[in-house]
C-alpha cells in the first residue's frame, strides 16, 4: 500500500492493479499507464454547472434504463485487447458524469468499458487534458458521444461516434437550445445551466 504520491515513478507504466494499492490525499487519473494528477477540488462556477447539469439529467432519464454516475466514479477503459484483469487496464478516469446502458459495465468499483455518453466540464488546469488525451481515449474506447463544456466562454462542444471517429457538432453558445444525439429525451436551454 502506497500512501506517499512521491514514492511513485511519474515515468513509470500503472496498471489498475497498482492504482488499487494508493492510498493518499492526491486524486489522479491514469491514462494509458501514465499518472495524471487532477486538478485541486473543482471552482464554485464549474460545481454549479455540474449540480444543474445533474438535474437536468436525472430528469431525463427518470423513467430510462440508463443510469447516470457523478465524479468521483472510476471508469476503467479497456486497450484494443480489451482483457478485464485489472493488471491489463491502463487507463482508469473519473468523468465529471456519465451516463451508462449495459448493466454488464457497472460493478463495486465503479464502471468497466466506455460509457454511452460523457460529459467533462473544463476546469483551469484541465483543459489541455480534456480537449486532448480523453478526446482520442473516449473516441479509441468507444464512447458514442462526448461532451465538453466550457464554462469560461459558456459554450458546448458535441462530439458523436461515427465509424470509430468523433464527429464534431456545431458549436452551442448559451443562448441556444442543445438536444443529446444519442439521447433525444435529454432536451435544454443551455442558460439553464450557465445561469
Amino acid at each position: 500500500m502506497i500512501t506517499d504520491i512521491n514514492l511513485l515513478d511519474l515515468e513509470k507504466r500503472y496498471s489498475y492493479a497498482d492504482y488499487l494499492t494508493w492510498q493518499f490525499q492526491e486524486k489522479l487519473e491514469l491514462i494509458k499507464g501514465k499518472i495524471f494528477k487532477m486538478s485541486p477540488a473543482p471552482s464554485t462556477t464549474h460545481q454549479r454547472i455540474s449540480r444543474k447539469l445533474t438535474g437536468v439529467m436525472i430528469s431525463a432519464f427518470k423513467n430510462h434504463s440508463c443510469e447516470l454516475f457523478i465524479a468521483p466514479f472510476d471508469v476503467r477503459l479497456l486497450d484494443k485487447k480489451n482483457s478485464t484483469l485489472d493488471k491489463e487496464i491502463y487507463t482508469v478516469v473519473q468523468p465529471d458524469l456519465c451516463v451508462i446502458c449495459d448493466d454488464a459495465k457497472i460493478d463495486e468499483r465503479g464502471a468497466i468499458g466506455a460509457p454511452d455518453l460523457v460529459i467533462e466540464i473544463l476546469s483551469p488546469g484541465n483543459s489541455n487534458k480534456e480537449m486532448k488525451y480523453k478526446f482520442d481515449l473516449y473516441e479509441e474506447a468507444g464512447v458514442l458521444e462526448y461532451w465538453i463544456v466550457n464554462p469560461a466562454d459558456k459554450t458546448v462542444f458535441i462530439y458523436v461516434l461515427k465509424e470509430n471517429q468523433f464527429i464534431g457538432m456545431h458549436p452551442l453558445i448559451e443562448e441556444d437550445s442543445m438536444q443529446s444525439k444519442l439521447f433525444p429525451e435529454l432536451d435544454f436551454k443551455l442558460e439553464s445551466i450557465f445561469n
